[in-house]
């Protein structure tokens, strides 16, 4: 059987800045025995959301393995994205606030324009202007994800888009036990709990676990309640990225109820923020 880490180029390694990614970037680094192809990247796409935590994750994917990762924000402009480091990445929101003002509503779970602007876009633009046509997109889906891994095959298989998804993991039957397992036997991880995710309050997560989040990170829904605030003051128009609470409610229960423990009460989707959802989404092109 072929090296299912092993990316004809062109190809872009979409790095969500999460644990299963970052083990996916090591192993194709590894079957190229440290040095990627000319013709196959890496990418980071930064929404001002994720956390600090991810931030310095993946800097130091880059700085420990020697891989060059191109950080990508969204920009309002011509040039759809502009390429970012570090220490110039967006920490407060910046790219995510202004297109919820150039839209001016607010993503939901139906409209996850969020993730289909600043992430797949930004990605897709920034394939384009390296000149490729058509590449190969590399997806770290485990081979426990089965049904997101069906989702990703049929939607490669439409033609809608101008990448075709290839998902080295699921390839080689990789599980969410055999990346706990490597990151348990390296010198640097993640520092976030696995329910916490990249995005910081990810309107995705259930509420026990933004409520959770809250509690543990005073001051963290300062954001998203600014956001819900300011689009009804602008439009009118329900300001909730949820429709069955505001940030605002949820900030109050957690002033006012006891902690109880264990209720995290939903699938993490954001864990990997930006690749499990774009999986469930439509088109990009």
């Amino acid at each position: 059987m072929s090296n299912p880490y092993l990316i004809p180029g062109p190809a872009l390694i979409s790095f969500s800045g999460g644990r299963t990614s970052a083990f996916m970037l090591h192993e194709i680094l590894r079957a190229y025995d440290g040095k990627l192809p000319a013709d196959v990247v890496v990418a980071f796409a930064n929404t001002g959301k994720e956390r600090e935590e991810t931030l310095r994750f993946v800097h130091e994917c880059g700085s420990r393995w020697g891989v060059k990762i191109h950080w990508l924000e969204w920009r309002d402009a011509d040039v759809t994205f502009e390429e970012v480091g570090f220490n110039s990445a967006s920490r407060n929101g910046e790219p995510f606030a202004a297109l919820i003002a150039k839209r001016g509503f607010l993503p939901n779970g139906v409209m996850r324009f969020c993730t289909q602007e600043l992430k797949i876009r930004v990605m897709r633009d920034f394939c384009r202007s390296l000149g490729w046509t058509n590449w190969t997109n590399v997806i770290g889906l485990r081979y426990d994800e089965g049904m997101r891994v069906l989702k990703a095959i049929d939607r490669s298989e439409s033609g809608k888009d101008p990448w075709r998804n290839h998902m080295p993991l699921a390839k080689a039957k990789v599980t969410v036990r055999d990346v706990a397992s490597f990151w348990a036997s390296q010198p640097f991880d993640l520092q976030l709990q696995p329910y916490e995710g990249n995005c910081d309050l990810c309107f995705l997560k259930g509420a026990g676990k933004l409520k959770r989040l809250i509690r543990d990170n005073p001051g963290m829904a300062d954001w998203w309640k600014t956001m819900e605030a300011s689009t009804v003051a602008k439009s009118g128009a329900a300001g909730r990225f949820r429709k069955e609470y505001s940030y605002a409610d949820l900030e109050r229960e957690v002033a006012t109820q006891p902690f109880m423990p264990g209720l995290l009460d939903d699938e993490e989707y954001d864990a990997e923020c930006g690749l499990h959802c774009s999986v469930d989404m439509g088109d990009a092109a």
